[in-house]
């Protein structure tokens, strides 16, 4: 399953790395919108398979963060 952005963003950091398990509503990112630092969470229990960003980068609504298998 995809980890999305749901606003325009600013990456703040990557909690997570590739092969890590997580449990769903654990924070996997933190994201900055509006001047908000928000934190990100699992939207399901898996393993993180893929990372696509890192701090810094400034992301478009429903661009993909992670995908967790």
């Amino acid at each position: 399953m995809d980890v999305k952005v749901k606003m325009p963003s600013v990456i703040v950091s990557v909690e997570v790395e590739v092969g890590a398990t997580v449990t769903k509503g654990q924070s996997v990112a933190v994201v900055e919108a509006m001047k908000m630092k928000n934190n990100t969470p699992a939207p399901i229990d898996g393993t993180v398979t893929s990372v696509a960003v890192k701090a810094g980068d400034r992301m478009k609504p429903g661009a993909v963060i992670m995908t967790i298998e």
